[in-house]
Formats: structure tokens, C-alpha cells, sequence
């Protein structure tokens, strides 16, 4: 199978580096319409119909596709949204529960040192603000990748399944869009990298480019890391609001490594490689997006400074990884590790990665994530 020639990207790449952990090179990226209301990407791409409408053609989607149906949830009635959230009291119960109170790494003669519980807890607060206004700024790019997957995919079975997605990222936007207007203390733009990566992804006019950079990184991303946040926090609410998104989540995912899988049995070694040296692009963007630069800059706090003590935690550097834990076995899973070379399985080593890809891929686990 011959993919299509791709645009150029519009979404800006990232610096060119030779050191990948380069913070320097990281915050040079700004973001340049953080007062925006609107951002408009520039694409260009073939919009499919099939007359094959014989369903059932690829029987693991169809599965997908039934289980999907029968697994919709009302966003308004479903949550106990009555559920009062004293968002103070839940950063301080939380940081309690993890046993730090800020940093697990020795702040002397840092700007933390000076730092009182106060400091701490408006800390707490601004990152929670600001995580979940990222994951709000994701699902709607999900939203819109997921609409231009119903159009460009060439499969009915994949037409079908990506409609019931196109449902479900809306009740996503609409969640998080609630939980913090209703229950939070402040909104975030979109982070630069999150932002630009999105970028890219809309551009590439290659439809299965918008499978790999939306449901396998992006989403299998977001399904980590909203496993982490679910077992982290102690608010019922959004403990329950995340146990509901990952249970979507996980068939997102399965449903990109179903496609894929057959679609990259039939590139030549040249295309894989693109399809390697975007996915580690990707990975490089959702990993420096977590570094939450909005945050210190909102807190006055020199970027730098606090990014060279942040990183140094072993709780974070755990987070960083564990982020990649559903993003590494699944590239596995699409043979981008191995598939005639170890490009791939050497930039994930590079980034200390590699060793997540023994863990299920989501192919094989996202029934344990489904909700009866």
C-alpha cells in the first residue's frame, strides 16, 4: 500500500538539537497566541467515500465498534457533579497521600527554599489548573482528528468505529470544560508543545499519520496519564470522571493499533521511517509539554531555575516515564521497533524509555479498562 506525498508541516518542528534533553532549546519555543480565542490550521486532504459497506469486513474493528455502541455515557447525568470540591483541601490531601510536600529533591539555595506551605499549596492548585486545562485542549484536538479519521479513512468498519469516537471526544471536551469552570480555580492557554504537535498532526494530509499521532501517541499518552492523576487524587469527582474518560481512552487506542497494524504491513522501509522519526518527534513534544513552564511563569518563578530542581525529583523523572508506558509497547506492537532497523528503539532508549516495552500493549488490555 503506497501512502499519499504529505504536506509540509505547518505546526513548526521542533528546535534542531543534538542533545534531546537540551532545556535551553525546550523553552526557546513560545507561544505565540496564548491571548488567543481561535487558532485556525491550514489543511489540505482527500476526503474518502466507499461504496463497500459490508460490515464486519474487519471483524476486530466491528468488535470495537459493537462494544463502543453499548458503552456511551451521558456527561451531564452520569458524574455526581452535586459533589462539593474544596480544590485546597484536595491538594493538600492528595500531597499528603503521595508523602511529599512539594519536591522529593534537596532545595537549598534554590528559589523553593524559601517557599511556605502557602507557596506549596497555590503551587498544588495552579498545576492541577493547568493539567487539567491540557487535557480539556487535547480532547478537543482528539475531537477534530477523530472527525477527520471518519473522513479520510478509506474502511467502513473504521468509518463506523471513528464516529462513536467523534461522540465520545465531545463528552470529553464537555467534562473537563465543566469540572473546571464549575469545580477549579483558573484556565490555561494551550501548551506550546501541545499545541504545535496538534499542528502537525492536522497537517499531514496521510490519514493514517492522524491515526499514529492522535490515537497511538497523543491518546496513549493522555490514557497513562490520566491512569496516574486517577490514582493520585482523592476527589471522588474526578476520580470518577477519569475512570469513565480512560475506559474510552483505552478503546481509542486499541482502535489505532487494529488499523495500523494492518495498514503498515504494507509500507516499504522508507515509509516506516517517517512514520519512526514522527512518532519520536511526538514523543519529544508530549514529553516537554509536562514541564508546565505556563505554570512557573504565572507563579513568578525563573523557568530555568525551577525546571533544573523539578527534574532532578524522582518522583517526576518516575511520572516522565510512566507517561510512555502505553506509547512504547504499542509502537512495539506496529513493529516501528524492530521493522528493519532500531532507529525507533534507540531514541526511546535515549530517552530512557525503552524499557516500557514489555508492558501489554492496548490492543491486547483495553477490555480490563472497560467500564460494565
Amino acid at each position: 500500500m503506497t501512502a499519499e506525498t504529505p504536506r509540509p508541516s505547518g505546526g513548526g518542528a521542533p528546535p534542531d538539537r543534538q542533545d534531546v534533553h537540551d532545556l535551553e532549546a525546550i523553552l526557546a519555543v513560545a507561544n505565540r497566541d496564548a491571548d488567543a480565542v481561535e487558532h485556525t490550521v491550514d489543511c489540505h486532504f482527500d476526503v474518502r467515500f466507499t461504496w463497500v459497506y459490508d460490515k464486519g469486513n474487519r471483524s476486530r474493528l466491528e468488535r470495537l465498534y459493537e462494544k463502543a455502541k453499548t458503552a456511551q455515557w451521558n456527561a451531564q447525568t452520569d458524574l455526581p457533579w452535586e459533589t462539593e470540591v474544596d480544590q485546597e483541601a484536595v491538594v493538600a490531601a492528595n500531597r499528603e497521600l503521595l508523602g511529599a510536600r512539594g519536591l522529593d529533591v534537596d532545595v537549598t539555595g534554590t528559589v523553593f527554599e524559601r517557599w511556605s506551605d502557602t507557596d506549596w499549596l497555590r503551587f498544588g492548585c495552579e498545576s492541577q489548573n493547568w493539567m487539567l486545562s491540557q487535557f480539556l485542549h487535547g480532547e478537543q484536538g482528539a475531537l477534530l482528528c477523530t472527525a477527520r479519521i471518519v473522513e479520510t479513512v478509506p474502511w467502513a468498519d473504521a468509518k463506523l468505529y471513528a464516529s462513536t469516537q467523534v461522540m465520545d471526544e465531545a463528552r470529553h471536551v464537555e467534562v473537563f470544560a465543566k469540572y473546571l469552570d464549575d469545580k477549579l480555580s483558573g484556565h490555561y492557554p494551550v501548551n506550546t508543545h501541545l499545541g504545535l504537535l496538534l499542528d502537525d498532526i492536522l497537517v499531514d494530509n496521510r490519514w493514517d499519520m492522524t491515526y499514529l499521532g492522535m490515537q497511538i501517541m497523543v491518546e496513549g499518552l493522555a490514557l497513562a496519564a490520566f491512569g496516574f492523576l486517577h490514582d493520585a487524587t482523592t476527589e471522588p469527582l474526578l476520580k470518577r470522571l477519569l475512570r469513565l474518560v480512560m475506559s474510552d481512552e483505552a478503546r481509542h487506542v486499541a482502535f489505532g493499533v487494529l488499523s495500523l497494524q494492518e495498514m503498515y504491513a504494507g509500507l516499504s522501509a522508507a515509509e516506516l521511517m517517517e512514520r519512526k522519526e514522527f512518532a519520536f518527534e511526538a514523543a519529544l513534544r508530549m514529553r516537554d509539554r509536562f514541564l508546565q513552564q505556563e505554570v512557573w511563569e504565572r507563579l513568578g518563578v525563573p523557568v530555568k531555575e525551577a525546571l533544573t530542581v523539578v527534574t532532578r525529583s524522582p518522583e517526576r523523572q518516575l511520572f516522565q516515564k510512566m507517561l510512555f508506558s502505553k506509547i512504547v509497547p504499542n509502537c512495539k506492537k506496529l513493529g516501528l521497533l524492530d521493522n528493519g532497523d532500531s532507529w525507533l528503539r534507540d531514541r526511546f532508549r535515549e530517552i530512557g524509555v525503552i524499557d516500557l516495552e514489555h508492558l501489554a500493549d492496548t490492543g491486547e488490555e483495553f477490555e480490563s479498562l472497560q467500564i460494565a
